[in-house]
């Protein structure tokens, strides 16, 4: 988790300028719209759409973006048309990623992000390349409390594993159980500032050499600045002392 998680600190400093804001707000409801889109606006019976939710006001997402990005999916009022695509790569030092993107231009989409890739030190691959270093699960961030509280308040909904942070407390279990880990948070009065379902990798890529850090990172910072990309997910593990030099 070494990459997911480093990587995710460093998003939830940048998410604090009103620019970046705005950039997760539309990542957020293109999520919900292809949500209710695929399995219809109510989220009791639209598990995906429940999830998506959940993730965007964990993120303060005010509910009127969300009911409106709701009745796009569902056909109320116009909305774009999007297809989800998913990019394979390497960044360097052989780090694996994957782009996860919903777009209403498949073309235009695939340029960008092979412009991306080549002007950043990385390269494409074919579809499967790296897919199969990532596991599906659920992802929950809570601020304000510690570990064995959080652990106690959700060991009955089976959490994979409950660690501190620099700046909180991360969960991750299994997809099936986002609502179980959810539900029980919430109970415990801990409501997470992110939740949301990601790709973990099975095993990381030590990187210790500090320009290729540098490479790394600007290589998915690029890629998130992306108007059609939702998701980078990276097999990155770079040690802390590193980190703090080139994310300040």
């Amino acid at each position: 988790m070494a990459g997911h998680s480093k990587w995710s600190q460093i998003k939830r400093k940048k998410a604090a300028n009103d620019q970046k804001r705005g950039q997760l707000f539309s990542k957020l409801g293109k999520e919900i719209t292809v949500a209710a889109k695929m399995g219809g606006g109510d989220p009791e019976l639209n598990p995906r759409l429940r999830t998506a939710i959940v993730a965007a006001k964990a993120e303060s997402m005010p509910a009127d973006n969300i009911d409106r990005a709701i009745k796009k999916g569902t056909g109320e009022i116009e909305g774009a048309n999007y297809e989800e695509l998913t990019y394979e790569g390497y960044a360097a030092g052989g780090v694996a990623i994957l782009v996860e993107t919903a777009t209403d231009n498949k073309n235009r989409t695939a340029a960008d992000i092979r412009s991306i890739f080549s002007k950043n030190h990385g390269n494409m691959a074919g579809a499967g390349s790296v897919a199969w270093m990532f596991h599906k699960r659920s992802y929950f961030f809570v601020q304000g409390s510690d570990e064995d509280t959080v652990l106690e308040a959700t060991i009955e909904a089976e959490p994979d594993d409950v660690k501190s942070s620099s700046d909180g407390v991360e969960i991750v279990g299994q997809f099936e159980n986002f609502d179980k880990i959810d539900s029980a948070l919430k109970e415990a009065g801990l409501n997470p500032k992110s939740a949301n379902v990601t790709f973990i990798p099975e095993n990381t890529v030590e990187i210790k050499d500090e320009g290729i850090a540098r490479q790394i990172l600007l290589l998915i910072e690029k890629l998130e600045d992306c108007d059609d990309v939702q998701n980078v997910h990276t097999n990155f593990d770079i040690s802390d002392e590193i980190m703090a030099k080139i994310s300040n």
